[in-house]
């Protein structure tokens, strides 16, 4: 919100590419698909870069710009406001995962349907 009391809030593509963007620094497997979705996206734009997901989220909520985050953590604490949504919408799949020769162990079980059941009410927030 205080980015965008400086700034009038982008309503294109064109637009946003001329506000300060918050993004990443190194090209990860998982950035390279989201290139194949935004290629416009791409790492020179960043006024602002860094790998770390937690810094991008406080730069975005301390003003320095414009970013991407998942819906649920924009709208945790103060929320956020969201821009572009008919643009920026990227699923992504979420795994839960847990070696088998732990799925008997009765305190593996307990954290894992613990874990699975309020991931599961994380992501129905979205």
């Amino acid at each position: 919100p205080s980015y965008l009391s400086k700034h009038a809030a982008p309503e294109s593509i064109d637009e946003l590419l001329t506000h300060t963007l918050v993004g990443f620094d190194k090209t990860t497997p998982f950035i390279l698909q989201a290139l194949k979705h935004y290629p416009q996206l791409n790492r020179d734009l960043f006024t602002v870069r860094t790998d770390s997901d937690v810094a991008q989220l406080n730069l975005i909520r301390a003003g320095a710009g414009i970013g991407m985050c998942q819906v649920q953590l924009a709208n945790f604490s103060a929320p956020l406001q969201r821009l572009m949504p008919d643009f920026f919408a990227f699923h992504l799949d979420t795994w839960l995962v847990m070696h088998e020769d732990l799925r008997h162990s009765l305190a593996c079980k307990t954290v894992f349907d613990f874990l699975a059941d309020d991931l599961q009410v994380y992501i129905s927030r979205g």
